[in-house]
């Protein structure tokens, strides 16, 4: 693992948000890289509920002022960076006024979805990948975390495909338990197909409830990860007949697991 760089992306981590799976396993998978020898930088989005003041967040001017283009519209990126308080793990933030300023993360306070959802999925995946980018900073595995990542491998492998600082990079992603309950905005399919992204590989979330969300997330990845006990059976399926490396949720309690998993397949 010595110098390997990876990559985490991931909806939550703590100390900034509370302990979820999610967010414990972005914390303690980049720890464990760290104490490998390799090295990590952490990405999460800038929600509103995040006190930058207690967490020392600082905007980093020179990667914050490129707009993104999402749905026809051109959406400021913001960058804020921290670091996770006794550990070498640096975290970036994406953030923008419009999609993150709010109170709220994914929910708003009756616990409904946010209708623009979708919008900040494109968002945070087009603002991770442009400031690693402007980082200079070449992966060699993305790991992700949760489904407001999920469109993260579709991108890589079509709209970023020709990006030569991803060239050899290997996504992974870790599949948790349904924590969406609804589906997104129906105009998803139609958002991803204005960045000149085939329509037919995005037919099956025409419906974007999290099985089709992580399905083509499956699909489009390299590696995956069994992050809980509560997967739904057909998501296990669909992981055990990709044909690719597999992490049971078993093995990836085990100290060493996601070492020896990137050091085994994809290093």
């Amino acid at each position: 693992m010595q110098n390997k760089k990876v990559l985490i992306i991931s909806s939550e981590v703590i100390p900034y948000l509370p302990q979820t799976e999610r967010s414990v396993n972005s914390f303690k998978i980049p720890k464990s890289i760290n104490d490998a020898g390799g090295q990590t930088r952490i990405f999460m989005p800038r929600y509103g509920v995040i006190n930058e003041r207690r967490h020392q967040l600082h905007e980093v001017i020179r990667l914050s002022g490129m707009n993104l283009v999402i749905n026809d519209m051109d959406m400021p990126l913001i960058i804020k960076v921290a670091s996770i308080p006794k550990e070498r793990m640096q975290v970036y933030f994406i953030d923008n006024e419009e999609y993150f300023k709010r109170k709220h993360m994914l929910h708003d306070a009756k616990g409904n979805l946010f209708e623009d959802n979708d919008e900040r999925m494109i968002f945070y995946t087009k603002g991770v990948i442009e400031t690693v980018k402007k980082l200079n900073w070449s992966p060699d595995v993305i790991h992700l975390h949760g489904w407001f990542t999920s469109l993260f491998p579709l991108y890589m492998k079509t709209y970023f495909s020709q990006e030569p600082i991803f060239e050899k990079s290997k996504i992974v992603t870790s599949v948790y338990a349904d924590d969406l309950n609804n589906t997104l905005n129906p105009m998803l399919k139609e958002k991803i197909t204005f960045d000149h992204i085939d329509s037919s590989l995005v037919e099956s979330i025409a419906t974007p409830d999290y099985s089709h969300l992580m399905e083509k997330a499956i699909e489009f990845s390299d590696g995956l990860v069994i992050s809980s006990d509560e997967v739904s059976p057909s998501l296990i399926e669909k992981i055990n007949s990709s044909n690719k490396p597999v992490m049971t949720y078993e093995e990836s309690k085990e100290e060493q697991a996601y070492v020896n998993f990137f050091n085994s397949h994809f290093l």
